[in-house]
C-alpha cells in the first residue's frame, strides 16, 4: 500500500507560479515511477508530467512543457511539480499518482496503481 499526499496547491494570477510537492510512504519510494495529472472542472483527468524511477527520464503533455517542471527527491520520499508562466487554463485539482507496472511511457490514467486525493491550483486571468 502506497500513500501519497499532495502540497502546494492555491490561488495565483496568470503568469505567476506554484510548486507541487508529494509525499509518498513506502520503503521502496525509489522504485516508483512517479505522475501528475490534472482534473479541471467538467472535465477528464489527463496526463501532466511523468518522472522515472532515477529521476533521469521525464515526459510531458504539450500543454505544459516548457513551463512545468517534474522532480524527485528520493531521500525525502517527495516528487515535485514546478508550474511557471501559469494560465487560467492551468486551474485544476492536481493529483500525483504511482505507477508500479511500468507498462507504457508515458502512463496513462489505467496505468497508475495509487492516486493521491488532489490539491487545487486556481489560476486568475
Amino acid at each position: 500500500q502506497v500513500q501519497l499526499v499532495e502540497s502546494g496547491g492555491g490561488s495565483v494570477q496568470a503568469g505567476g507560479s506554484l510548486r507541487l510537492s508529494c509525499a509518498a510512504s513506502g520503503r521502496t519510494f525509489g522504485s516508483y515511477v512517479l505522475a501528475w495529472f490534472r482534473q479541471a472542472p467538467g472535465k477528464e483527468r489527463e496526463f501532466v508530467a511523468v518522472i522515472s524511477r532515477g529521476g533521469i527520464n521525464t515526459y510531458y503533455s504539450d500543454s505544459v512543457k516548457g513551463r512545468f517542471t517534474i522532480s524527485r527527491d528520493n531521500a525525502k520520499n517527495t516528487v515535485y511539480l514546478q508550474m511557471n508562466s501559469l494560465k487560467p487554463e492551468d486551474t485544476a485539482t492536481y493529483y500525483c499518482a504511482v505507477d508500479l507496472q511500468i507498462n507504457r511511457w508515458p502512463p496513462t490514467l489505467r496505468d497508475m496503481d495509487y492516486w493521491g486525493k488532489g490539491t487545487l491550483v486556481t489560476v486568475s486571468p
